[in-house]
């Protein structure tokens, strides 16, 4: 990273898509969107069963509609928090104030950590109540691998947000040093 505040170049640079490609934070970011498009395109696809005899869905997950409802949620709400940082980041270089700039980095620490957070707690949550679910209330077995993918994906998302998480602590002690020195030693600091 050249030069710039809080990993980003020059102020008011052009847009270059090789570059925001190419940042370890993106590449995350659009493994952690693809992650939460499986956990909620699987629930919402076949997380919900019915039974001839039963007129009504229930839940895969031990028939608890929450356990779906909350798969469901954090996917959604994950994915669309992946679409809004991956504006930023594409936006980011154009942030002329150093202080936006660490408003910026310090929101990314403090989101990718929450969301870490709720996808162990959804991990735990689909993992255990999957665990729990009785095999009469699904004896053809139907949308039990799009159960496990949203129980398998949940656990790789915890990863994918936490190495965010890390990613953008580096990224802001690196760059809160690059700030100091500048201001430190303003002769020496780049044009």
């Amino acid at each position: 990273m050249e030069g710039g505040a809080y990993g980003a170049g020059k102020a008011g640079g052009a847009f270059d898509p090789h570059t925001l490609v190419r940042q370890p934070h993106t590449i995350l970011r659009v493994v952690s969107w693809v992650f939460s498009i499986v956990v909620f395109g699987s629930i919402v696809n076949e997380g919900y069963l019915n039974t001839p005899s039963e007129g009504e869905e229930f839940c895969i997950y031990n028939r608890n509609p929450n356990a779906c409802s909350y798969g469901v949620t954090v996917g959604v709400l994950a994915f669309l928090t992946c679409l809004l940082y991956l504006a930023l980041d594409v936006y980011f270089p154009q942030i002329s104030s150093v202080k936006d700039r660490k408003k910026a980095v310090l929101s990314d620490i403090g989101v990718s950590a929450f969301w870490a957070f709720l996808w162990f707690v959804g991990f735990c949550y689909l993992a255990n109540q999957w665990q729990v679910s009785k095999p009469k209330d699904n004896p053809l077995n139907e949308g039990t691998d799009a159960a496990r993918a949203a129980i398998a994906f949940s656990f790789f998302s915890i990863f994918t947000w936490s190495l965010t998480a890390a990613l953008a602590v580096r990224r802001f002690k690196d760059l809160t040093f690059q700030e100091e020195y500048s201001t430190l030693f303003p002769a020496s600091a780049q044009p």
